[in-house]
């Protein structure tokens, strides 16, 4: 029988003893075995941090981002052979594609995601410059760098390649190496992927490791630059936040925990409506998609109590389609759960739950199942409870993991958010309507308790990734007794594997540590003019001061007629000289703009090759008729672009008068060929 092995200090190891043995989900036969013995901890560690960590920190964030999508790509070759693996977890072609494709969405997310939001830099920049001194010659700047150390990963049996990959991509696009371990049920899968993704080599070495089997003495030897990243019960996270290295060293650590997430249909979607329908249709794929063992699946569905017989018989009837068995036939909607384990251990939380509840579909000793022995296999009957009695405890404490819902009538809105929140916390709630004010007030009201809501209505349901569908562009994980993290989120998540860290100094300093330019600091004037200059000439600081050009009353109204922009304030000097801003007419701000575009204009084809917009506009003093405007236009940042001959090129654009008042302030954002 084969053991899965670990890869740790740049070298797969196989255990030193004989490992526990993993099953297979549908059948029940031993599939593999199972231990981290021989595994030195300590050593993994130093080596991500000492190995993986360097070599993270000489790329930029671009450099990585393009790495996370080739991986992405690779991986994408062996998805049938990922599919099956993960059908001996027990998932259908559908559920393996959840967490198989999933996995590969989020690195090609964040690859996007981080090419659009992040400098091709080491250092991300964080907030505007903070003037500290009256003079101008001492200020701040936030920066973010990545921490020193190793992101650890404890992750659930549920999504062995999702759960790794969404961990690991913010981390490895932060600079900070993952050391995954994964839940025992399902290792093999994720042993798998690493395979796939250590044999790419693609990756430096060290920035991801393995441990399959048990942690050991792992926590005992992290610092206060490591980081944690948990996913599983409630009781195991409050055990390892507790855990006196993480308590010691303060080590950031992020859980997402038991969740008993609900979904609210609202007072007008009665039966016939679509929002009726929609209700209906995600409860039951919440329930049956993975078996019900998702973080995010709904276990407490609230109903108005007029409509919860109806809602109770459309649920029965769907579920009463749904075909349990072998995930191998293209006709079986849902496969086993995890293991034997597993299945004993959803009918024991039944058991609590049927204290406050009836059951009104399934049977959870009994399920007829195709091609499969439901014995042998971790088979279990879709479970529809009922209670009549919203106020008992069970339901907003007790978790099934698995295909197992509870439905609950609610009188109205107050009410309804009261019960919402009675979960103590909750990665997903959904609300299901057309009202828009019912929508907007169960938000508010239960926003609190939730990461993530989601308002299903007709308009969006053919759009919509659905209510247990974590994005990588939006925040995953929720508060109280869902973890109190937020596990995923676009740049939250990768600035939580950094430091921020408040730059104190001289504008020529914070320059030198940011890599861009900042008021105050030195500018270079020279004989070429900046436009002239390729991206490997152009250097951050580059400037050229363009002027004065007179703006004139027949430049005012020219641009006027031009543009049918007649507002009074540029026509009639009356009015103009009653509105408190102006006392007279003023030239328009697009008018001063354009302006200053001609002023600091190389026209003659060169390096520069567009012009790609504005940001950060603001029009400081008004413009009259006979002032004279002078532009300084300063090289402010650079951004090559890794895979085109071209790059962006921030500038500073500061537009003042003939009194030297700044009159308009602004950056200009340009494309520039990296060579002539």
């Amino acid at each position: 029988m084969a053991l899965l092995r670990s890869y740790v200090s740049g070298h797969w190891h196989v255990p030193t003893d004989e490992g526990s043995p993993l099953h297979d989900a549908v059948t029940g036969e031993e599939i593999a075995r199972i231990s981290s013995a021989g595994v030195d901890m300590a050593a993994a560690l130093r080596h991500g941090r000492e190995v993986g960590g360097p070599a993270l920190r000489e790329l930029t964030f671009h450099q990585r981002a393009a790495l996370l999508k080739a991986l992405g790509s690779h991986l994408r070759e062996h998805r049938e052979e990922l599919y099956a693996l993960s059908a001996r977890t027990g998932a259908t072609r559908n559920d393996s594609m959840i967490d198989v494709d999933g996995g590969i969405g989020v690195l090609l997310g964040y690859a996007s995601k981080a090419k659009r939001e992040l400098p091709n830099d080491t250092v991300y920049v964080d907030g505007a410059v903070e003037p500290l001194g009256r003079g101008g010659t001492f200020v701040g700047q936030h920066i973010a760098t990545p921490l020193r150390g190793v992101a650890v990963q404890i992750n659930a049996f549920n999504f062995p390649m999702w759960g790794p990959l969404e961990k690991f991509a913010p981390a490895f696009l932060a600079g900070v190496p993952s050391l995954v371990k994964p839940g025992s049920q399902t290792a093999y899968l994720t042993e798998r992927l690493v395979e796939l993704v250590i044999g790419s080599g693609l990756l430096p070495e060290g920035t991801l490791q393995l441990v399959s089997g048990s942690a050991g003495d792992l926590l005992d030897h992290l610092t206060e630059q490591d980081l944690v990243g948990f996913t599983g019960s409630a009781s195991t996270a409050q055990h390892l936040r507790t855990h006196q290295a993480v308590v010691r060293s303060s080590v950031r650590f992020n859980a997402e925990a038991d969740s008993l997430n609900c979904s609210i249909l609202g007072p007008d979607a009665v039966a016939g409506t679509p929002e009726f329908d929609l209700f209906v249709k995600q409860l039951v794929t919440e329930m049956t998609a993975k078996a019900g063992q998702k973080c995010t699946a709904i276990r407490r569905a609230f109903v108005p109590a007029s409509l919860i017989d109806e809602v109770s018989e459309a649920v029965s009837a769907r579920l009463g389609r749904v075909v349990v068995g072998n995930p191998a036939n293209p006709d079986v909607r849902m496969g086993a759960l995890a293991g034997l384990e597993q299945r004993e251990e959803v009918r024991r939380s039944l058991k609590g739950l049927l204290e406050a509840s009836r059951i009104v579909f399934g049977d959870p000793e009994h399920v007829e199942v195709v091609d499969a022995d439901a014995e042998r296999g971790a088979f279990l009957s879709p479970v529809l409870l009922r209670a009549d009695d919203p106020e008992q405890a069970q339901p907003h404490e007790v978790e099934a993991f698995g295909p197992v819902s509870t439905l609950m009538p609610y009188t109205d809105t107050e009410h309804v958010i009261r019960l919402a929140a009675r979960g103590q916390g909750s990665l997903v709630g959904s609300v299901v309507t057309a009202d828009p004010a019912f929508a907007r007030e169960v938000v508010l009201g239960a926003g609190a308790w939730h990461g993530r809501m989601l308002v299903l209505d007709r308009d969006d349901a053919k759009e919509s990734t659905g209510h247990g569908s974590p994005l990588p562009a939006l925040v995953h994980g929720g508060p109280g007794r869902a973890g109190g993290g937020e596990e995923m989120g676009g740049m939250r998540a990768v600035l939580h594997h950094m430091q921020r860290t408040a730059v104190q100094g001289s504008p020529k300093v914070l320059a030198a540590v940011t890599g861009r330019w900042v008021p105050g600091a030195p500018r270079t004037d020279s004989d070429v003019h900046p436009f002239r200059k390729s991206l490997a000439e152009l250097k951050v600081g580059d400037s050229v001061v363009a002027g004065p050009r007179t703006v004139t009353l027949a430049d005012v109204e020219h641009f006027a007629e031009f543009t049918g922009d007649t507002f009074y304030a540029h026509m009639d000097e009356e009015a103009a000289k009653a509105n408190p801003f102006f006392g007279g007419r003023v030239a328009h701000g697009y008018l001063v703009v354009s302006f200053a575009a001609g002023l600091f204009v190389s026209p003659e084809p060169g390096p520069v090759l567009a012009n790609y917009g504005l940001d950060n506009l603001r029009f400081l003093t008004p413009t009259f008729p006979g002032d004279e405007l002078t532009v300084t236009l300063t090289a402010k940042q650079i951004t090559p672009r890794e895979d085109q001959d071209y790059g962006e090129v921030r500038w500073d654009a500061d537009l003042v008068n003939q009194k030297g008042e700044s009159v308009a302030k602004y950056d200009v954002l340009t494309l520039v060929a990296k060579t002539l």
